[in-house]
């Protein structure tokens, strides 16, 4: 058996993955965002090694047997956050996230300063990276950066609790801010900027090869064998990819989580920051991709769900699937940015909106105008990548926001290509790790890295297409324009 973890935002989720593909069971355990102040974000690493051990504790408890078979051990996690060590391994202060957007200052300082940083790094600086929430610590907190011995990214603090080494991936590393992207190594030119060298960081490793140990306590704590293969893993995005077996060019998926996500499968490293979209390493070697990101995708829908007191965000979108065509076409038009935007705008201080409200707007048209305005902001996403060499004609749809066939239809119209669902699209980060975790113990990727079985298959719709067309006119607008009415 085959062990995968993903440290999300909202939940931390395992996943037993057996050799004939087959998933036998998976458990999560939810987490906690902590907002001090308006564009912050942030949380405890202690509570992603507290909700990874429940996590693991229920996956024991239904499945023993199969548990105690485990193998090898993956690791997927969201990207970019900010995890701090003193000397001693103790966490400096609460990590900042991905969705923080206090260094906005910082990054056009970076981008000031160092004329090659696109060149090198593959992105713009943009708050959610890691490195300028350091020279925000240094800048703000300039006694707790001077205790700053290592930064680690959020899944690999959960690799330093099962195996006490410093170490990441080069997916989640191209996040960061401070890696040379073409040549899969730190850049000295990158972490110059934030006063930081390579001691500071964790060992660079390819996704799919050992990335550490499991300590003998800890296996002994999780009933599992000491010595276990830990692989190097990946961020939640190019885990995600492994799992749905996008791993060579031309290849892709969509990402409806907290935030959302294109991301296609390149043949070389191919950077066109203007778009602001990204270009990181794969999880694989000698491969990279490209990617587009949203900042509140489905975390939008949660928004609103909370804000209407429905019971869930599925009895929403249910409501919403219930309007005609002709409703649709009437809803207020929403503008997803709920916590400033990446791609394309790059703007952090940009803020989400309703327009069109009247006193027929009910939750039902609410419900849809919010996954129509997220819809719109991937179709942004999609045409950054296009300007950026990327095409795509077929796109797994991964995520909680995959289980809406609304959302589904809307996306094949909306971004004209085929969207297809697969069984396990809820668990893609997870799904993508413990696949790492069997390269990592020597499977070849022909044998590991399958497409899984589609479940459902969306087209574009040319009736729906005519109705999105003048819609999304009216939506890119509004971004120029965010006070019409």
């Amino acid at each position: 058996m085959y062990l995968g973890i993903d440290i999300g935002t909202s939940e931390v989720k395992a996943l037993l993955l057996a050799p004939n593909h087959q998933v036998i069971g998976s458990a999560g355990s939810p987490l906690q965002v902590s907002r001090p102040h308006p564009g912050q974000s942030e949380q405890a690493p202690a509570d992603w090694w507290q909700a990874t051990q429940l996590a693991l504790a229920q996956l024991r408890q239904s499945h023993p047997a199969e548990f105690a078979a485990i193998q090898g051990i993956g690791l997927s996690g969201q990207m970019h956050g900010a995890v701090l060590l003193d000397a001693q391994d103790q966490v400096l202060r609460p990590a900042i996230l991905w969705n923080d957007t206090r260094s906005a200052t910082e990054c056009t300082e970076m981008m000031a300063e160092c004329p090659d940083l696109t060149a090198l790094a593959g992105s713009l600086a943009m708050p959610g990276f890691t490195s300028p929430k350091l020279r925000w610590v240094a800048r703000h907190e300039p006694e707790l950066f001077k205790r700053v011995a290592k930064v680690l990214l959020p899944k690999d603090y959960v690799r330093l609790m099962l195996t006490g080494d410093y170490v990441t991936d080069l997916s989640d590393a191209s996040g960061t801010l401070w890696l040379d992207v073409q040549q899969r190594a730190w850049s000295d030119q990158l972490l110059a900027l934030t006063n930081l060298t390579t001691a500071h960081m964790p060992r660079l490793v390819e996704g799919s090869e050992a990335g550490g140990q499991l300590k003998a306590d800890v296996a002994h704590a999780l009933g599992l064998q000491p010595g276990i293969v830990v692989a190097g893993g990946a961020g939640d995005n190019a885990a995600s990819a492994v799992g749905m077996g996008a791993v060579d060019a031309g290849q892709g998926f969509l990402s409806l989580g907290t935030s959302g996500v294109l991301f296609v499968v390149t043949p070389s490293y191919q950077p066109n920051a203007a778009s602001a979209t990204h270009a990181f390493c794969h999880a694989l070697p000698k491969r990279w991709h490209q990617m587009s990101v949203m900042l509140s995708a489905a975390s939008s829908l949660q928004w609103v769900t909370s804000l209407l007191g429905q019971p869930s965000e599925g009895a929403l979108a249910a409501q919403a699937e219930t309007l005609t065509l002709a409703q649709r076409a009437a809803a207020p038009v929403f503008l997803p940015y709920l916590g400033g935007e990446r791609t394309p705008h790059n703007d952090a201080q940009v803020r989400g909106s309703f327009h069109g409200l009247s006193f027929d707007t009910d939750a039902a048209r609410l419900g849809y105008s919010v996954i129509e305005g997220v819809t719109f902001g991937l179709k942004d996403g999609l045409t950054a990548l296009n300007a950026a060499g990327s095409t795509v004609q077929r796109l797994s749809l991964v995520g909680g926001g995959s289980r809406s066939a609304l959302w589904a239809q809307q996306l094949a119209s909306a971004l004209n290509v085929e969207v297809v669902t697969h069984g396990s699209s809820a668990v893609g980060g997870a799904l993508g790790a413990a696949r790492l975790a069997w390269l990592a113990t020597g499977a070849t990727q022909d044998t590991v890295c399958l497409s899984p079985e589609v479940v459902s298959n969306y087209r574009p719709d040319a009736l729906e297409q005519d109705m999105l067309a003048s819609r999304y006119a009216r939506f890119r607008s509004l971004y120029a324009s965010p006070t019409a009415a």
